[in-house]
């Protein structure tokens, strides 16, 4: 039987998308990263998810952001539904731009490079922006699409 870890992701409410997000809540987490490559991923997100499902909270989408702040360190956001015990509750505010991306993480600088051509090609300029690795590695393979979406308020 093969057991789903990260469910299917549909590209099409994030593709080329500008939205608002009000309050909208997330859990804030920290994953160890060695020159960029996160070394503890999957027991941060285990973590977060274990204590999401004690606090009865759901992750609307499965959307996780991550934001790399340096090379030793990568934020996670998780979104939640409603606030969770013993973690990090924030909100985040703004007007965003989203646009999908398909292939190897090893283009992700010419994504990012594209990225930042279509933000600007629509007059708008980025104040902080994540990353969203949609599915794990594993279940990228099974799906046969290694989705990425980056986000960024605007």
């Amino acid at each position: 039987m093969d057991i789903e870890c990260c469910p299917k992701f549909d590209s099409a409410p994030w593709d080329d998308k500008t939205f608002e997000w009000s309050n909208k809540r997330f859990v804030r987490d920290k994953v160890f990263t060695l020159f960029f490559m996160p070394m503890n991923f999957g027991p941060v997100i285990k973590r977060v998810m274990s204590k999401a499902e004690q606090s009865n909270a759901a992750i609307p989408s499965w959307l996780c952001l991550s934001d790399h702040t340096s090379k030793w360190n990568m934020d996670i956001y998780v979104a939640v539904d409603k606030d969770v015990d013993n973690a990090e509750n924030i909100t985040i505010t703004g007007t965003f731009y989203s646009k999908v991306y398909e292939g190897d993480f090893n283009k992700t600088g010419e994504w990012c490079k594209n990225f930042e051509l279509l933000v600007k090609e629509r007059g708008l300029a980025i104040k902080k922006w994540y990353m969203w690795y949609t599915t794990c590695p594993k279940c990228a393979k099974k799906y046969g699409k290694n989705y990425v979406v980056i986000i960024a308020e605007v």
